[in-house]
């Protein structure tokens, strides 16, 4: 090798190794975790900071790394045809050809994009000095390819429809638990959070017929008696029927100022918040913190009650069921024998459907709606039928009402 050739491999290394910095640079900031990259900004990095400003700008960005890597490849390639030429003479220009592009996959492409793509945050980090410089030399031509995109904006419209979806939100979060960034009570709890304002009021409240009332005009043992027979601290209290419901009294304010006091029932009855069937939880419970409320009447569009719903019934839509030391515990899935269960009817249904590993779009809301909408009537005991695998018999009615099934899994 004459020494007019040390210049030109030392041309060319530098090439590849300016080749090797676009290409890594621009998988980095294509893959870098901007949330991550954020919090270390306002933790006081100052790389951090920087590299969040470049990123706002992608197509700034891109364009200056796009221009670079080609202006460095095509360097390359024209000076190793130069050297090639001079040795191979004719066959020079095949032979750089092959060379040049074998160096620039390894070492130019696929090298640095396979090392920038293990920890990109910190090669961007380390990079973004460079490419702040490298950005404010090429603002002419990023200006020309900021013209010439909007041309072409104008030309193709497209439609700008970036905006993460709820699928994808949640795809995120199940591959995060797969790589153990999370764990799978987190992943329970991020997954009920996004369904949260899926929810409305009619998927979880209690319904009417077990909704437990008092009338206005109700002596203080009667109260007393179902107090001790509900178990609930709150009762609602109506004036004619349960439609009518006018408000709601506390087991506290009963016992310290209508049982202590000379107060009538009336005197302590709290406002009652009337909401309908569609209403979303998310909405209701900043309405019941408004009103400084624990129970909403769920009425429909006629008046008549519907159900309730309580503050706790709301909650446990994001941290599951809530139990107290005086909450019977109540199995809604009980084993019976080897793929056959006992159900109650008043599940919710999206919980049956889980369990069971059933897919399915219904209107009902609980296995006793699912029954009663699949059978097309007024279920009745031994009343059975076959669904996707799953041989579903009615076991337990109460007049109308659909209490406990059995499933047996074919």
């Amino acid at each position: 090798m004459g020494d007019n050739t040390l210049p030109y491999v030392f041309l060319i290394t530098i090439l590849v190794a300016f080749s090797a910095y676009f290409s890594a640079t621009e998988t980095a900031f294509s893959s870098l975790n901007k949330i991550r990259i954020k919090n270390m900004a306002e933790s006081g990095s100052k790389k951090a900071a920087l590299v969040l400003r470049l990123s706002e700008n992608y197509d700034e960005l891109l364009s200056t790394i796009l221009v670079g890597n080609n202006i460095v490849n095509i360097g390359t390639a024209s000076i190793a045809t130069v050297l090639f030429l001079n040795y191979f003479h004719n066959a020079g220009a095949t032979i750089s050809t092959i060379v040049t592009t074998v160096v620039i996959l390894i070492f130019g492409e696929i090298s640095p994009k396979s090392l920038a793509k293990e920890s990109p945050e910190k090669f961007a980090m380390a990079s973004a000095p460079v490419l702040r410089l490298l950005i404010i030399l090429l603002t002419p031509i990023n200006a020309f390819f900021f013209l010439w995109k909007k041309l072409l904006s104008q030309l193709f419209k497209t439609a700008d429809n970036r905006k993460i979806t709820e699928e994808e939100l949640l795809t995120f979060v199940e591959e995060a638990e797969q790589e153990g960034a999370i764990g799978e009570e987190d992943k329970k709890l991020i997954h009920s959070v996004i369904e949260f304002n899926d929810s409305k009021a009619m998927d979880i409240l209690t319904p009417r017929v077990d909704v437990y009332g008092l009338p206005g005009h109700a002596a203080k043992e009667e109260i007393t008696a179902l107090f001790l027979e509900s178990g609930y601290s709150r009762l609602p209290v109506f004036e004619g029927n349960i439609d009518n419901i006018v408000g709601v009294i506390h087991l506290w304010d009963f016992f310290n100022l209508m049982m202590k006091g000379d107060k009538e029932l009336k005197d302590i009855i709290a406002k009652a918040v009337h909401v309908p069937p569609t209403t979303k939880i998310s909405d209701l419970l900043a309405y019941l913190q408004s009103e400084k409320s624990h129970i909403a009447v769920v009425s429909d569009e006629y008046g008549g009650t519907v159900g309730i719903i309580t503050m706790e019934d709301i909650l446990e839509e994001l941290v599951g069921e809530i139990w107290d030391e005086h909450d019977e515990v109540i199995e809604e899935f009980i084993k019976l024998d080897e793929g056959v269960y006992r159900v109650l009817c008043s599940a919710d249904l999206n919980k049956f459907l889980a369990f069971f590993n059933v897919i399915g779009d219904f209107d009902s809301t609980t296995v006793g709606g699912w029954i009663r909408e699949l059978l097309q009537k007024i279920p009745k005991k031994g009343d059975s039928f076959i669904y996707e695998g799953l041989k579903v018999t009615v076991t337990k009615t109460d007049r109308r009402r659909t209490l406990e099934c059995v499933i047996s899994v074919n």
